[in-house]
């Protein structure tokens, strides 16, 4: 009996390790990278693109723009490049902790501990808000500007409000996320983190609304602010 249990413990450990195994090999992984001599063009150019194609809700907002994303980290800052394809552009927001979401837009949603999550909105042209959600859609905590104006925005359609642009419009769009942008939680580095996120690319205007994400998230209607669906990213 006592040899028998012992064989039980070891198999239970050994599904335990296989599983977490399983997990860290499915999760993403965010290099970490020395600038020195680099640009960032050299940098993203070879990392491998993750796709955001996860169309959730495509039976009533069927519009899909091509969208993929890149990330590294420094240790002190996260670097996340956004390429998109799409006809129908919009950028009417020039301000931050406006209502960039209803312009073309990219998002990072972010969790330490799988329940509460902060939320990194960007519009095409890098104008922004940022928040912490102790629990989904309540008590929401803003970023204040002392916060925003750390983040770096690199953009190739430039800062300037335009409206809207028609036709094949291809652009990226760079957020450089300090470890302050974590403005509730006392975060040195970005070394070794590991989160749950999702990422998603937006439109939420009455002419083509769109919401695309990175990861699936099965609910009826349009809802970023799932934790219960974000993927675990695991930083070197």
């Amino acid at each position: 009996m006592k040899r028998f249990l012992l064989v039980a413990l070891a198999m239970v450990a050994l599904v335990f390790t296989s599983c977490k195994q399983s997990e860290e090999s499915a999760a993403l992984k965010i290099s970490k990278v020395d600038l020195t001599g680099c640009t960032l063009d050299d940098i993203f150019a070879e990392i491998a693109p993750e796709k955001i194609a996860c169309g959730n809700w495509c039976a009533e907002f069927p519009d899909a723009p091509e969208t993929e994303f890149r990330a590294f980290h420094t240790g002190d800052k996260l670097y996340m490049r956004f390429d998109v394809r799409e006809n129908l552009t919009f950028a009417r927001h020039a301000v931050d902790n406006g209502d960039v979401w209803t312009d073309s837009a990219c998002e990072f949603y972010f969790s330490f501990d799988g329940k509460s999550y902060y939320t990194v909105e960007m519009n095409c042209i890098g104008y922004m808000l940022a928040a912490y959600y102790p629990e989904p859609r309540k008590n929401v905590i803003r970023a204040g500007e002392e916060i925003l104006s750390q983040v770096e925005r690199i953009t190739t359609l430039g800062r300037e409000a335009f409206g809207i642009r028609e036709g094949d419009n291809s652009w990226s769009l760079t957020m450089v996320l300090p470890t302050s942008i974590c403005h509730q939680h006392d975060l040195k580095s970005w070394d070794g983190l590991k989160i749950t996120a999702n990422l998603y690319k937006c439109g939420n205007r009455p002419e083509q609304p769109h919401f695309i994400s990175w990861q699936p998230v099965p609910t009826p209607k349009p809802d970023f602010h799932s934790p219960q669906f974000f993927k675990t990213i695991v930083f070197e």
